[in-house]
């Protein structure tokens, strides 16, 4: 193994692998160094749904639609199958139109389409006709299986672009052009740290100045019950009280105070839906939202229960059955959606705190990237 490189990136998780892309292309010779034997952590355990329209307005949104891009030109050259495309957003309530309307009047609405509910069903025929007032379609979302995405993105910058991989190894001191690990000694010229949800191990002080904690998630993957094309990503109202490209909108405010009323469990639990196809048919379903800095590891039932109350609202697949579950843990702050830190001139610090690394993590990669290296 090389001892010597341009750049070290500690984590190989979306955001560390997103800016081992941005270097590599860049021409750099770069390391990306990682604990785990292999992806295990959030990045394999989310939707693989990219995510641009709900984006909060601005940077976010912007490095969704950046970030897209870059999924869809680097996926087929990685191998990585593209399951579906778009995003359906089911409005069972007036108030939710009356958001979507209002989105789609801003510059964020760009690519997309409010849609009837004869319009819904035709892009979605698996939706429940029952209620369903309308739709926003998206022609933006992508969505891969991160469970063979992430190790095939890994792989393809091994085998296209030159990057070495050094795992099973804990990363000790970051101090250029020295980085300490349980291996040895590397030699890089600059660094950045990618921790995912780990704030201890390596700049504990300056994380902690960020107020992170952790959140965490609860995910199913449903047999259907027929056979079906899902057509796009699902949505529904809980999810334009959450995101922020709607939630941030005025209009939104009638729709939450509906929802306190009508679905308040819903909200307590941070549950929203969002349904996406693997390629065997099946549906990953999803998903909740509860904060602490030490996550217990259990799952209540009731939990799933109040997910799975919404996906029955939403789509018409009464036989649909759990088939696997799961949690997630990610990085979360209450004030910020990321944040890149800058312990020295060579080091930086990585950090999405919102759920959204495979939905932004190239564009923030392209970005600290070009900050290091100009």
């Amino acid at each position: 193994m090389t001892t010597s490189y341009d750049l070290a990136v500690v984590g190989a998780g979306i955001v560390g692998l997103a800016h081992a892309l941005a270097a590599a292309r860049k021409g750099l010779k770069v390391i990306v160094i990682d604990r785990d034997a292999q992806a295990n952590g959030a990045s394999i355990r989310n939707f693989g749904f990219v995510t641009v329209t709900g984006q909060e307005r601005g940077d976010c949104w912007r490095r969704a639609m950046r970030s897209r891009d870059v999924w869809a030109e680097i996926a087929p050259k990685a191998g990585i199958r593209v399951e579906h495309r778009g995003l359906v957003v089911a409005a069972r309530r007036p108030e939710a139109m009356t958001v979507l309307e209002a989105f789609i009047a801003t510059e964020m609405g760009e690519g997309c389409r409010l849609a009837t509910p004869a319009e819904a069903l035709g892009i979605v025929p698996a939706l429940k006709a029952d209620g369903l007032v309308g739709a926003l379609h998206s022609s933006h979302e992508i969505r891969v299986e991160s469970r063979d995405a992430i190790p095939k993105l890994a792989r393809h910058l091994a085998e296209a672009h030159g990057v070495t991989f050094l795992r099973d190894t804990v990363v000790r001191a970051v101090e250029p052009p020295a980085i300490e690990t349980s291996s040895g000694t590397i030699r890089a010229e600059a660094a950045v740290v990618c921790p995912g949800d780990d704030f201890l191990t390596l700049f504990p002080e300056r994380i902690a100045a960020y107020g992170v904690t952790k959140c965490k998630l609860h995910m199913m993957r449903l047999k259907p019950g027929r056979d079906l094309q899902l057509g796009a990503a699902v949505m529904s109202d809980l999810g334009l009280v959450r995101y922020l490209g709607y939630a941030a909108l005025p209009e939104a405010a009638a729709l939450k105070t509906r929802l306190v009323a009508e679905q308040g469990p819903h909200l307590d639990n941070g549950v929203h839906l969002i349904v996406v196809q693997s390629a065997d048919g099946s549906l990953v379903v999803g998903d909740s939202h509860h904060y602490g800095t030490t996550p217990d590891p259990f799952a209540p039932e009731a939990v799933d229960d109040l997910i799975l109350d919404e996906f029955r609202a939403v789509l018409d697949l009464p036989q649909a059955a759990v088939s696997e579950r799961w949690t997630g843990i990610y990085a979360s702050a209450a004030d910020r959606l990321m944040f890149v830190d800058t312990p020295s001139a060579k080091v930086r610090i990585a950090m999405v705190t919102s759920g959204t690394g495979a939905s932004t993590a190239f564009a923030i990669g392209e970005e600290t990237i070009g900050d290091l290296f100009p």
